[in-house]
């Protein structure tokens, strides 16, 4: 059950109830992805872009809201710059130490991508946050997870679900002490020409952190878009232009590329005019391609048997600009996608000032990037050395973004019925028509009560969530069936987030601890009779016998708990037990006799001479019978000389059994028996000193 209250002061983060999501990047924003959960005093980051609209410094998430070596787990999506393109700088240069996972694919493409980023950064290199050397070490930390494996991680389980999106990329279902947390990352619900639709988790998350991209806006079917971008392309290049289509150089790139590369087979005079993909990464990315078929959707599988679709007839890779000859009609597929720097600004200051010239912007635009900035038709634009060019070029923008729509993001809510959403990576305006349109929709649905949250960068979600605290009775503890009213007792083991409580002589078989004794021996100076230590122990315990320990003369009580030892020609006696609460009381007492018999031995012999040459008081019996009354209660004790010599004291289901002639005492329970004898041995002894 989860609600909003305030924080109770004062209790371990372990034991706290309060789930706390902050994000560091994304809130009310599209880049810099990166969001810090809390709970249960673990701490996860999901995702560590950067701000493909800022540089240097500003780019990143605002890490400096947390402390780096506290995190202990890191989960990243996809590879994509904005949800990855921090990760170098934060292996290398903070503090951190947890461990940080993404899928086999995304790793192996990671590598290159961010190679390439750090290649075509148009700032100086004291403005850059991490160099080739440290992507190459960040890479030893980074392990990689299959879908659905199941990982724990100090108790935090975590598993993942294929995302569409680009080819590796993962949603992330949490489980923290019972609660679960799915992160979405980027996902798409529509198969593509090469990609599957983002799976449905085959459990219903507590909290669901979903990407809230296009807010209320439905994609265009993907037939209509192909044919839309398409048409366009022939359009640019049969009126004799150059036309540029700024891309990211692994994602929809790919998918561009199979819709290109049909469309030219099927178009025979347009096999003249050529197709390039350039980017320094391209045979690489296609080698990662072919690596990961398996990972594709069954078209892409089953074609794979046939011929390799990432073998292209028509298309050819252009690596840098020097390569190409540009004396008339192409296409140009060049990174990255929002031209910021690199092959694809080039090519666009080059290309804009021609009327003949198009751009297709095939991707989603950040703010600040030039891709977003030309898409709201300016006159003019600033090269990167600062000149103005007109812009004449046409300029069409043909989403091919595979993120989820409002109909796919309302029908995987609809689906998975998480009572919490928080949206992220989203413009604040989007973002916030997403939250109203979904509150709407479901407004009128009982059966689905959820809470929207949409918090700017740092501004944390709050949510509680109470959970029964339960133990699981294991080993020798199980080995009797439960009974109503019986007193279980052990050892409480925390192992994560679950309770076993077991015996302390199964601590080796289910926990790496051991259990110990400690022996205490303390030596006192007694120079008094032994049998004078032995009388006074009988009265202090009814079961103190005299034994021999090691050829010496002892004397053991408490059953056995406690043994006093006397020291041969040395005036002395040890007191010998196993520590425990229970015994350390017992030996205090023994201490006690011996201290008092040492300080007065003489007197105390009197009276024991004197209390043996006494008969028993003929009055003693009824006298003990009151007094045990007294204790106990009248209707706890019993005695009837006529058909019992011994009086019965019950207590609970506890019976003991006292002889008043000779105050033996018989009973199971040791403690009744103990509290029995004493009392009839102090009364004898005080009637007998009158």
């Amino acid at each position: 059950m989860a609600g909003k209250r305030k924080a109770e002061g004062g209790e371990p983060q372990e034991e706290s109830d309060l789930l706390t999501i902050r994000p560091l990047g994304a809130g009310q924003e599209v880049g810099r992805s990166c969001i810090m959960l809390e709970f249960k005093n673990k701490k996860i980051m999901l995702d560590c872009g950067i701000h493909p609209g800022l540089s240097g410094m500003d780019a990143l998430p605002y890490t400096d809201m947390i402390e780096a070596d506290e995190i202990d787990l890191l989960l990243i999506t996809h590879f994509h710059l904005d949800h990855c393109g921090a990760l170098p700088w934060f292996l290398e240069k903070t503090t951190f130490k947890g461990r940080v996972f993404m899928t086999h694919a995304t790793k192996a493409i990671y590598r290159w991508l961010l190679s390439d980023y750090i290649k075509v950064s148009n700032i100086t290199t004291d403005q850059m946050l991490y160099t080739e050397k440290d992507l190459e070490k960040s890479m030893d930390k980074i392990e990689t997870i299959n879908f659905h494996q199941e990982v724990d991680v100090n108790g935090i389980k975590f598993w993942a679900y294929n995302a569409g999106h680009v080819l590796g990329a993962a949603m992330f279902m949490l489980e923290i002490a019972g609660v679960k947390i799915l992160y979405t990352g980027d996902f798409s619900r529509v198969e593509d020409r090469h990609l599957m639709a983002a799976e449905i988790p085959s459990v219903s998350p507590d909290v669901l952190i979903t990407e809230s991209t296009y807010g209320t806006h439905v994609h265009e079917q993907r037939e209509v878009r192909e044919a839309r971008f398409t048409t366009t392309v022939h359009d640019i290049v049969t009126r004799g232009g150059r036309c540029l289509i700024p891309v990211f150089a692994l994602g929809r790139a790919q998918e561009l590329l199979l819709i290109l590369d049909e469309y030219w087979s099927t178009h025979p005079e347009l096999h003249d005019i050529p197709i390039y993909y350039a980017s320094s990464l391209a045979k690489k990315c296609m080698a990662v391609y072919q690596t990961y078929i398996g990972a594709m959707n069954e078209r892409i599988r089953r074609q794979i048997a046939i011929s390799n679709p990432f073998v292209f007839k028509h298309i050819s890779n252009l690596k840098n600009v020097e390569q190409f000859d540009d004396i008339g009609p192409c296409v140009i597929m060049a990174s990255p996608g929002m031209m910021q720097s690199g092959l694809s600004r080039q090519l666009f200051e080059a290309w804009c000032t021609d009327k003949r010239n198009g751009v297709i912007v095939a991707g989603y635009c950040v703010e600040g990037t030039l891709a977003k900035h030309i898409l709201s038709e300016p006159s003019e634009v600033v090269t990167m050395t600062g000149q103005k060019l007109p812009l004449r070029m046409s300029v069409d923008y043909i989403s091919f973004s595979a993120h989820t729509d409002y109909d796919q993001t309302s029908d995987f809510i609809r689906t998975l019925r998480p009572p919490h959403i928080v949206l992220v990576h989203g413009e604040q305006n989007e973002m916030a028509r997403l939250k109203a349109a979904l509150l709407r929709e479901h407004e009128d649905n009982e059966d689905l009560r959820m809470d929207i949250y949409n918090p700017r960068n740092t501004q944390a979600v709050e949510l509680y969530f109470r959970g029964e605290k339960m133990a699981k009775v294991m080993g020798r503890l199980a080995g009797e069936p439960p009974q109503d009213g019986l007193r279980v007792s052990g050892v409480l083991i925390k192992r994560g987030f679950n309770y076993h409580l077991i015996e302390p002589s199964d601590l080796s078989n289910y926990t790496e601890l051991s259990t110990s004794s400690v022996t205490q021996r303390q030596l006192l100076v007694f120079s008094a009779p032994f049998s004078l230590l032995l009388h006074y122990l009988q009265q202090l315990s009814s079961d103190a016998e005299l034994i021999r320990v090691h050829g010496k003369q002892a004397i053991r009580l408490f059953k056995g708990a406690v043994t006093v030892v006397l020291e041969d020609g040395s005036n002395s006696v040890a007191i010998e037990w196993t520590a425990d609460s229970v015994t350390d009381m017992y030996a205090d007492a023994v201490l006690a006799v011996v201290l008092q018999i040492q300080s007065n031995p003489d007197g105390l012999e009197v009276s024991v001479k004197e209390e043996g040459s006494k008969k028993k008081d003929s009055k003693f019996p009824d006298r003990l019978l009151k007094l045990l009354r007294e204790m106990f209660g009248p209707h706890n004790v019993n005695w009837s000389r006529e058909e019992s010599e011994r009086i019965e004291v019950c207590v609970d289901s506890s019976v003991a059994l006292l002889d008043p002639e000779s105050l033996a005492v018989e009973c199971s329970d040791d403690t009744l028996s103990h509290l029995v004898s004493a009392a009839a041995r102090r009364l004898h002894t005080a009637l007998s000193c009158q």
